[in-house]
C-alpha cells in the first residue's frame, strides 16, 4: 500500500509523505509538476481534453474517472502518468474540497476483484482505469511553509473610524504597510475589505492599497464573501493566506476560521492585529492557534517569503525590515 500525506511545499510545487509498513514519515517527495504544469489538465469540462466522445483516448492520453468522496468526473492524463500526475490532477479537479493537512492514498478499481484497491507501488497509467482518493483518518502537521506563488495576503478593516477605539492601532498601521510593501516587491496578491465604509470610512492612507487586487465593502464581520471568493478562484495556486487588521477577535477570527474550513493555510500576523480589548485579542489568538491557525510577526512572514540571501528580491525586504517592527503593548499580550 501506498499512502500520502499532502502539505504545502518547499518548492513551487507540493510535496507528499509516501508511508509503508517500513518507512514511516521517513523522507519527503516532492510531487514534480505544479498545477501550471502542461502535463495537468485543469479544465472543468464534462469530455476532458484527450477524450474523445466515444471514451477512447487521443493524442497519447488515457481516459480516468476520478473519484472523491460523492464525486467523480471523467478526464484524462498522459500515458505513463504516475502517482505524481495523479495527485496533481486530484488537486485541479477537487481542489477546494480537499483538506491538505491530511493523509491520502489513492486506489484503483479492479475487476477481478470488484472493488477498489490499493494502488501497487510504482503504478502507472496505461489503460482506462477508475481512480479514488480516500482520506486517512490521521492529521499531518501543519508545517507553515509561505512561497509567494502560493500566497495572497488579506487586509481586513484598517479603517479611518477605527483609530481612536483599537488599541496600539498606530502600530499596526504601520506594520500593515510593511506587508503591503512586501507584497508589491514580490508580487503578491492582496485583498482588502472595508466594514461598512459609508459609516467607518476608508482604509487609512497611510495604507498604500497601490496594485492591490480587490477592495471590497462589507457588513458581515467575515472576508470571506463572494468576492473574496471569486477573487480567490481567480488564483487556483493559492494555498496560503496572510490576514492582518481588525478586530483580532471578531473580523479576523471569523475570516480566519472561515477560511480554515475551506483548506486554506492560514498565518494571522500578530504585530498587525489588534483589538478594543486586549482581553478579546489574547482569547482570540489563543482560540486561532488551538484550531491550526499559525499565529506569527510580519518579519517572519516576509524573510520565509524570500527565503534565502540570494534571492533576488531579499535587499528590498531587507530595507523594510532593517528598523525593527514596533514592541508596543501588544507583544505582553499575546
Amino acid at each position: 500500500m501506498e499512502c500520502i500525506g499532502l502539505t504545502l511545499g518547499y518548492s513551487s510545487g507540493l510535496q507528499y509523505r509516501p508511508i509503508c509498513s517500513t518507512d514511516r514519515f521517513s523522507r519527503f517527495c516532492t510531487v514534480a509538476p505544479s498545477l501550471n504544469d502542461p502535463r495537468v489538465c485543469t479544465h472543468s469540462d464534462d469530455t476532458a481534453p484527450g477524450i474523445m466522445a466515444d471514451g477512447h483516448s487521443n493524442n497519447n492520453h488515457v481516459p480516468v474517472l476520478l473519484s472523491f468522496s460523492a464525486f467523480s468526473r471523467p478526464s484524462s492524463v498522459p500515458v505513463g502518468s504516475g502517482y505524481e500526475v495523479l495527485i496533481q490532477k486530484f488537486l485541479s479537479i477537487y481542489g477546494r474540497q480537499i483538506d491538505l493537512h491530511r493523509k491520502f492514498m489513492i486506489q484503483l478499481y479492479s475487476d477481478e476483484w470488484a472493488q477498489y484497491i490499493d494502488l501497487p507501488k510504482g503504478f502507472i497509467i496505461s489503460e482506462k482505469c477508475k481512480l479514488r482518493f480516500v482520506p486517512l483518518e490521521t492529521d499531518v502537521t501543519v508545517l507553515g511553509n509561505l512561497i509567494p506563488a502560493t500566497t495572497v495576503f488579506f487586509c481586513c478593516d484598517m479603517q479611518e473610524r477605527f483609530r481612536p477605539a483599537i488599541k496600539y492601532f498606530g502600530d499596526i498601521i504601520s506594520v500593515g504597510q510593511r506587508l503591503l510593501q512586501g507584497a508589491r516587491i514580490l508580487g503578491i496578491p492582496v485583498i482588502v475589505s472595508e466594514q461598512y465604509p459609508k459609516g467607518l470610512g476608508s482604509t487609512v492612507q497611510e495604507m498604500d492599497l497601490t496594485g492591490a487586487r480587490l477592495v471590497f465593502p462589507k457588513t458581515k464581520f467575515s472576508m470571506v464573501l463572494p468576492e473574496a471568493e471569486a477573487a480567490l478562484a481567480d488564483l487556483p495556486g493559492v494555498r496560503s493566506v496572510v490576514l492582518f487588521g481588525v478586530e483580532t477577535h471578531v473580523c479576523i477570527q471569523q475570516t480566519a476560521l472561515d477560511l480554515l474550513a475551506r483548506g486554506f493555510e492560514v498565518h494571522m500576523v500578530a504585530d498587525s492585529t489588534s483589538s478594543r480589548s486586549m482581553m478579546d485579542r489574547m482569547f482570540a489568538l489563543e482560540r486561532m492557534a488551538r484550531t491550526g491557525i499559525i499565529v506569527t510577526t510580519s518579519e517572519s512572514v516576509l524573510l520565509q517569503l524570500v527565503g534565502d540571501k540570494e534571492h533576488p528580491k531579499f535587499k528590498e525586504i531587507q530595507n523594510i525590515i532593517k528598523a525593527s517592527a514596533p514592541e508596543s503593548g501588544l507583544l505582553s499580550k499575546v
